[in-house]
């Protein structure tokens, strides 16, 4: 036996010729295995986002901090009464935040202070105060393939479908589902959507 082979079986794993470029390619690859990771989970599953303004109160609340669920809405319909979250078309990188009413495919209406699905009144309790404004929706709303028509629970202090800026909002610009609030910590849980 020479001296090389002599060193080699006393040597450790990292002390071994190659041993420490291993262990920092092996380094080297769990970290791009993390960042890949976080990467794919923020851009196509989930998302923290935070509630700016009282549209959604009593529900939700200024500096409320949420996750959003960008993945289910992929394999599962939009329900009436999610909390979706949804890009703001006139400015750039402006999320809203608003709770679905009605449907693709549905008439919505509001007539007073009741909403009105297909001429019926939508039983539903998530409205802060009675409806002072119909805005669009004293008329009736139509709403095509993939489209929504949504409202803030803060009828009265929400801008949402029954604004023209807001309008119809189309099921390609809804970033996803709000479902649990992580902050404030006394507050934190899941959402109620039904």
């Amino acid at each position: 036996m020479d001296l090389k082979e002599v060193f080699l079986e006393e040597a450790g794993p990292d002390e071994r010729p190659g041993g420490l470029l291993r262990e920092i390619l092996s380094f080297a690859g769990y970290v791009i295995f993390v960042i890949l990771f976080t990467y794919l989970v923020v851009h196509y599953v989930g998302q923290r986002t935070e509630v700016v303004g009282y549209s959604m109160y009593p529900t939700l609340n200024n500096g409320d901090n949420l996750l959003v669920d960008k993945l289910s809405y992929r394999f599962s319909d939009i329900e009436r009464f999610d909390i979706v979250v949804f890009e703001y078309q006139h400015e750039e990188n402006c999320f809203y935040i608003k709770r679905v009413i009605g449907l693709p495919g549905e008439t919505v209406q509001i007539v007073g202070d009741e909403i009105f699905i297909n001429g019926e009144v939508l039983e539903e309790d998530y409205g802060y105060e009675a409806i002072e404004n119909a805005g669009l929706a004293a008329e009736p709303v139509v709403l095509g393939e993939n489209e929504y028509f949504v409202l803030g629970d803060n009828r009265n202090d929400s801008t949402d479908s029954r604004d023209p800026r807001v309008d119809k909002v189309t099921k390609d610009i809804i970033a996803g589902k709000a479902f649990v609030r992580i902050y404030p910590f006394n507050k934190m849980g899941f959402l109620h959507h039904d």
